[in-house]
């Protein structure tokens, strides 16, 4: 395990231990987070802050997200409204608010305030679900050329998380994205499709992601709340 200084460097992410941390110390600035998710790491803690590249590591295939009956039938009924980077520091914080089963998460004002300057120079992006003027789910995370970090969701009505994530992955779909990352599965994403590679895979993707000429925009027909 290293210890960061001042300079912009990550050792190689498969020098991580057993539980997948890569370093401790820097910071959250833009280039750091830039180079580390380009270097396979991502950021887990603040104070002091910590990067982790786990192997195995949980991924979305675009192909393969899993439709369960019951989504399906939520789906047919389109009872929210989709945006993009409509409230992006909104969908965070929501994201980082106690919730079922859930009394804290990673989620410091350190990382809201990073990410969304990531946001506003175009590298974080968010997707949102309303109903009326209701912000009632959403996800966020990082793109890179064709690749994208999905970081965390929430709800706050039952299967609005599930939507967010059924939309997130058609707008990749639709520009095609070759890599999403979820970083480690959860029940949840495993029920959703999400599956396990090795961490040699995974960098092998993402290198060839991240040279890709993709762009992440707002391709899909949504209302605005």
């Amino acid at each position: 395990m290293t210890v960061l200084d001042h300079r912009l460097r990550f050792p190689d992410p498969r020098l991580a231990d057993a539980e997948g941390l890569v370093a401790v110390g820097g910071d959250l600035s833009v280039p750091r987070l830039l180079l580390a998710y380009r270097s396979g790491i991502f950021p887990w803690t603040t104070g002091p802050v910590t990067w982790w590249s786990p192997d195995p590591r949980a991924i979305f295939e675009l192909e393969g997200l899993h439709v369960s009956r019951s989504l399906a039938r939520v789906l047919r009924k389109n009872p929210f409204q989709i945006t993009t980077d409509h409230c992006f520091q909104k969908v965070m914080e929501r994201c980082a608010a106690p919730g079922p089963g859930r009394r804290t998460t990673w989620i410091s004002e350190e990382f809201v305030e990073a990410y969304t300057e990531l946001h506003r120079l175009g590298h974080a992006h968010s997707l949102e679900c309303w109903q009326g003027e209701r912000l009632v789910g959403g996800v966020y995370g990082v793109a890179l050329g064709g690749f994208f970090a999905g970081e965390s969701m929430f709800h706050t009505v039952s299967d609005a998380s599930k939507v967010a994530l059924f939309y997130l992955v058609e707008l990749l779909r639709r520009q095609r994205f070759a890599l999403f990352d979820i970083q480690v599965l959860t029940p949840i994403t495993t029920q959703l499709g999400g599956v396990n590679i090795s961490r040699e895979e995974y960098l092998e993707r993402l290198a060839a992601a991240v040279r890709k000429e993709t762009r992440f925009t707002n391709t899909l027909q949504t209302a605005e709340p």
